[in-house]
């Protein structure tokens, strides 16, 4: 069954008989389609596929998705129009990633029914395909090469904005196409902010230096952090560390099938509570990745999210302290059948520099 497919399989549960894809990152899941966010629509009906895009991308659509037709034309919205009333469609399901006059365009022309709905094709892509797996441990292994690279040259008297242009160097180099988000290099009381971007800060000694990246390798990325200390950062941040590591360790021994999102973040966060540091957790726990930064399932304070056999999802826990400094130690993992395998292999205890 194709990915369309089993779209379509989900139709008759959801009561809709089209659903109109906006997501880029949905688009080039189901399809292969890769366009620039509202430049093009992928829509489904009961028994057929159609994007609607203009002439910039056709030449590269019929060779990535050879097996889906194209309208092409500037009149994304009206071409979508014709296409249900072509097919005699009823309830069109839509996603939340339409802006708002995309939406009051369609409720003004469409005969169709419009209902929203989110996270239909997103639950879909939470269980990697063994392909998105292989994708995902290559992405988490050369991230890890690359932090530990990154690790031999960081010293006092560099930037932040150096160190994060640094791994990011490395990382295109050694194969990655690029960064997920802005790489984080947050160093002594900026630290202490969770995503802190990297800035003209020079690092200084004793200071502990918070490096959160996400790199894209063949289509998937990675998601991993690590604090390093440039020398003694004191005991008060020593023995904070040695907290969030035995919780992270406590977290991710308990990722298995069944678990939920909140049962994770519960082992961690009540940990870290009873060793006086459970004000300074401000986040959730984890999240899955893939094609995009974040995916489900989540893992936070009440989270029902179920965990399910390959799926990949990172565990973060994190203290951060004002004026002092923060302390991030993230993971990525993949569930199997009977508990986990983690993809990450940066050693987990305090590196002093």
């Amino acid at each position: 069954m194709t990915r369309i497919e089993q779209l379509q399989a989900k139709f008759a549960d959801l009561s809709i008989d089209s659903f109109l894809v906006s997501s880029p990152s949905n688009q080039l899941y189901l399809a292969g389609a890769s366009v620039e966010p509202g430049d093009g629509y992928l829509l489904v009906t009961a028994n057929s596929a159609v994007f609607v895009t203009d002439a910039r991308y056709q030449s590269e659509l019929a060779e990535t998705m050879p097996n889906i037709p194209q309208t092409i034309t500037r009149n994304y919205l009206q071409a979508v129009d014709d296409a249900l009333e072509a097919v005699h469609a009823t309830v069109l399901g839509i996603e939340d990633s339409l802006t708002l006059a995309e939406f009051d365009w369609l409720d003004e022309h469409l005969m169709t029914d419009i209902v929203p709905m989110a996270g239909v094709v997103d639950g879909l892509r939470q269980i990697k395909e063994p392909t998105e797996v292989a994708a995902l441990r290559h992405a988490t292994t050369l991230t890890s090469e690359g932090l530990l690279a990154l690790f031999d040259v960081l010293k006092p008297g560099m930037t932040e904005r150096q160190a994060a242009q640094w791994l990011e160097r490395w990382m295109q180099d050694h194969g990655a196409t690029g960064p997920s988000f802005g790489t984080i290099v947050a160093s002594g009381e900026r630290s202490a902010w969770p995503h802190g971007q990297a800035s003209d800060k020079v690092l200084a000694h004793g200071e502990l230096v918070t490096v959160d990246c996400g790199f894209y390798v063949d289509g998937y990325t990675s998601d991993v952090t690590r604090t390093v200390a440039l020398g003694d950062p004191g005991e008060m941040l020593r023995t904070a560390y040695q907290a969030v590591q035995s919780a992270q360790e406590k977290i991710m021994a308990a990722v298995k099938p069944g678990v939920t999102g909140g049962q994770l973040d519960a082992i961690g966060r009540n940990f870290l509570t009873e060793r006086g540091f459970g004000e300074a957790f401000i986040h959730g726990t984890g999240h899955g990745i893939g094609l995009d930064i974040h995916e489900g399932p989540n893992i936070g304070h009440g989270w029902p999210d179920v965990m399910t056999a390959n799926e990949v999802v990172t565990v973060e826990p994190g203290v951060y302290f004002a004026g002092k400094g923060g302390i991030r130690i993230e993971d990525d993992l993949l569930v199997t059948p009977t508990g986990h395998e983690v993809l990450t292999t940066v050693p987990r205890n305090l590196i002093i520099l």
